[in-house]
């Protein structure tokens, strides 16, 4: 390995450790209380997977955010509630990097998968009868997928720190769309007998349909802010990156 080769692999072994204790450190603090409903919090930790996608990759930014949320949820204490959604924040990040590495079409059909899957949950079957379950739970997450295409658009696999670092609403848009794929597969999990039934304790179909029903009207809201949360975090990141002429990618 040459000496050029080792820099650059120590850099990225101590960026993928940095972001992680990152992940592992916004854990412990507490979440935000969304307005309306004091029960549920905003987790800092996981609205910044988005970023780990931009700087790191798909591969390095997953790896990075998993290794977080495994460490987070040992330092917490080990929940079944926590480890059915562990991989939720790593997909976060894959889904973001592959579109910032000009593979926006694979984060495009992965994407589209997990939401399609939905329809063939217990949940919304027989979908001619439950249409609006999955209409309700999906819409915000197609507005996700569609998004993708304009955010390809602008080339974001050529961009440099120097652009990434100035652009609020580029980092804005991709972040909402990462935590919209970490709501998709949660929406997945969720809607499994296994997971509502087994581990929630919720045994009737219907009460969870009334659940994803009345979904729309706090979600969305949810995943914004978590959207601005990584852009308030991501952009300083980035320019500190800028400023430091530390970059990833090729």
């Amino acid at each position: 390995m040459t000496q050029v080769a080792a820099k650059r692999t120590s850099i990225i072994v101590t960026l993928v450790a940095v972001f992680a204790a990152l992940y592992v450190v916004l854990s412990i603090l507490p979440g935000i209380p969304v307005v309306g409903l004091p029960e549920m919090k905003i987790e800092l930790e996981a609205s910044i997977a988005s970023v780990f996608g931009m700087v790191l990759g798909p591969y390095l930014g997953a790896l990075a955010a998993f290794i977080g949320t495994i460490t987070a949820f040992f330092y917490h204490g080990p929940s079944l509630f926590s480890l059915i959604f562990i991989f939720n924040p790593a997909l976060n990040a894959l889904i973001i990097g592959m579109i910032f590495r000009n593979k926006w079409k694979t984060a495009f059909a992965i994407l589209f998968i997990i939401i399609a899957t939905f329809f063939f949950t217990p949940v919304a079957r027989p979908l001619n009868e439950n249409w609006y379950v999955a209409l309700a739970a999906t819409f915000d997450k197609v507005v996700a997928l569609l998004l993708i295409i304009p955010i390809a658009t602008v080339h974001v696999e050529k961009a440099k720190y120097e652009y990434l670092a100035g652009s609020f609403l580029l980092v804005l848009v991709a972040s909402f769309i990462g935590n919209e794929a970490d709501s998709a597969l949660g929406n997945v999990l969720f809607a499994l007998p296994p997971i509502y039934e087994g581990i929630f304790g919720i045994p009737d179909v219907g009460i969870v349909r009334g659940l994803f029903v009345v979904s729309p009207f706090v979600y969305p809201i949810i995943r914004f802010l978590q959207a601005l949360i990584a852009t308030w975090i991501g952009l300083p990141l980035m320019r500190a990156f800028k400023a430091l002429k530390v970059q990833v990618w090729p």
